[in-house]
């Protein structure tokens, strides 16, 4: 199996359908919302997830009147009235739940599917579905187009970024930070969830500032208005970049050309800077 370019291992071919589907899930409903529904309820405060469920769900895009939490299985789902699962999809909606689908984007492989949107079950997510949902709205690595010579010029300051390059994480946590820690060599980087403490003590410890150029080892970061890193990249040279576009466990290490990383990775309010990495 293959997604955006990228090989997955069996190890996780077989955890992936658990990720995106978990065999009972929660549904974040407000207030107003929960009362208007003959389910029983938790408070949300009190629900905690697996780092794995927590990218699935995007509990940090939720609304911040979400106050309660339906937990269902499959089973369970299915018991209900049509009236009450539509609901409940509806409020997914609105309340910014992350693993609600279209209908339409998936109605080739899922034919019996109704209504606008639904919500991923383990019977719906089979290889073919999974691989659509990974690779929906992202660029695939191009692992394969670096050059020979680009690769070697950029391994003294890069040793590790041909071999992370095209994988998929273990799990949730890796991310942006440790992906560029790790292609510079740092041991086990690419498995933590890094946060940006250590990685500014790599950058003030390992790179100087440049004000422009693209030479292999050119760490790319993107800092807000209060000057907090929120994304990284590095260079492998002048054409070439790699990076990992989140910490989700969707979201592998990938190679771009290096002008469709840096558009990919603009966002309103971010400013770019460049680093070179030390030998």
């Amino acid at each position: 199996m293959r997604v955006l370019n990228v090989p997955v291992p069996p190890a996780l071919q077989a955890a992936w359908p658990d990720w995106l589907a978990s065999a009972r899930q929660p549904f974040f409903l407000t207030l107003d919302e929960a009362a208007a529904l003959p389910l029983p309820t938790v408070p949300h405060r009190d629900v905690t997830l697996p780092p794995e469920l927590r990218d699935t769900y995007a509990l940090w895009n939720l609304r911040p009147d979400v106050a309660r939490v339906v937990w269902l299985t499959e089973t369970e789902w299915e018991a209900l009235e049509p009236a009450v699962r539509r609901s409940l999809v509806r409020a997914q909606v609105r309340n910014r739940r992350g693993a609600v689908a279209r209908v339409r984007a998936f109605a080739d492989l899922l034919p019996a599917l109704s209504g606008a949107h639904f919500v991923w079950w383990p019977s719906l997510a089979t290889p073919a579905a999974l691989e659509r949902v990974l690779s929906e709205r992202r660029p695939a690595c191009q692992r394969e187009q670096v050059p020979a010579e680009v690769w070697t010029a950029a391994a003294p300051l890069l040793p590790r970024a041909r071999e992370l390059a095209g994988t998929f994480p273990h799990a949730s946590g890796p991310n942006c930070f440790g992906t560029v820690m790790a292609a510079a060599g740092v041991e086990g980087a690419e498995r933590e969830w890094m946060q940006r403490a250590p990685f500014e003590a790599f950058l003030a410890q390992r790179s100087r500032p440049v004000d422009h150029g693209n030479a292999p080892g050119t760490v790319l970061v993107w800092r807000d208005a209060s000057k907090d890193v929120q994304h990284a990249a590095v260079t492998l040279g002048p054409d070439w970049a790699l990076h990992k576009p989140s910490q989700s466990w969707m979201t592998p290490r990938v190679v771009l050309p290096l002008r469709d990383l840096i558009l990919s990775s603009r966002s309103r309010g971010l400013r770019l800077e460049r680093r070179c990495l030390q030998g």
